[in-house]
Formats: C-alpha cells, sequence, structure tokens
C-alpha cells in the first residue's frame, strides 16, 4: 500500500509540473505577436505578395508586422506561359541578403521556427 502512495504521488507531482509547464507556455502566446516574440533571433519563414518567400533571422519586428531579417534567403517564383504549348512554367529565383527590411503590409503569413528540428 505504500509503495503505491508513492507511485500515486510521484505520478501527481509529475502531472503537475506537465501542467505548470503548459500553464507557462499558454501564459507567453497570450496575443498573435506574442508568437513573432517568441520567434526573436530564430530563423523564420515569411510568405509575401507577388509570390515572394523569406527564410532568414528575425532581428526585430514592431505591430506593423515591418521586420528586420538577417542572413536571408529569398525566392521569387514566377509563371511563365509557353507560347507554343500554352503551358504553365514554373521559374524559382534565389538569392541570398544579409540583412534586410520588410515593409508589413507585404506580409501574408509568418511561421515561427518548429522547435525541436533545428
Amino acid at each position: 500500500v505504500l509503495r503505491m502512495r508513492a507511485v500515486i504521488k510521484k505520478k501527481n507531482a509529475h502531472k503537475m509540473a506537465d501542467d505548470s509547464s503548459h500553464q507557462a507556455n499558454v501564459a507567453a502566446v497570450e496575443e498573435p505577436l506574442d508568437l513573432i516574440r517568441l520567434s526573436l533571433d530564430e530563423r523564420i519563414y515569411v510568405k509575401l505578395r507577388n509570390d515572394r518567400e523569406l527564410r532568414g533571422r528575425l532581428h526585430a519586428y514592431d505591430q506593423h508586422l515591418n521586420m528586420i531579417l538577417g542572413d536571408v534567403e529569398e525566392t521569387i517564383t514566377s509563371v511563365e506561359l509557353d507560347e507554343e504549348t500554352f503551358e504553365e512554367m514554373f521559374k524559382s529565383t534565389k538569392r541570398n541578403v544579409p540583412m534586410l527590411f520588410v515593409r508589413g503590409d507585404g506580409v501574408i503569413l509568418v511561421s515561427p521556427p518548429i522547435r525541436g528540428s533545428q
């Protein structure tokens, strides 16, 4: 009986620790921009208007989603029409930029890093 009580107490203590860490994570993200704040100095993915995508390290941001990114890889996708077959041809152009200012009104999506896969 004493061994069972010890096991139950240990499980309850572990559950309480999990609950408190979950509550801390929930408290850390109360508003959408909190998720961006947690991504500071991390590599993020940004989808922009006109089929542009950015992957880079988030250095700063504001409430308008203006951002400063470092070590940026920009991918621009364009669609060209083959005049003979009328087939759409997708062309991707990539470039690397050491530091980039992104104006927030062009931002469609910001994806924080996937935790544990970096």
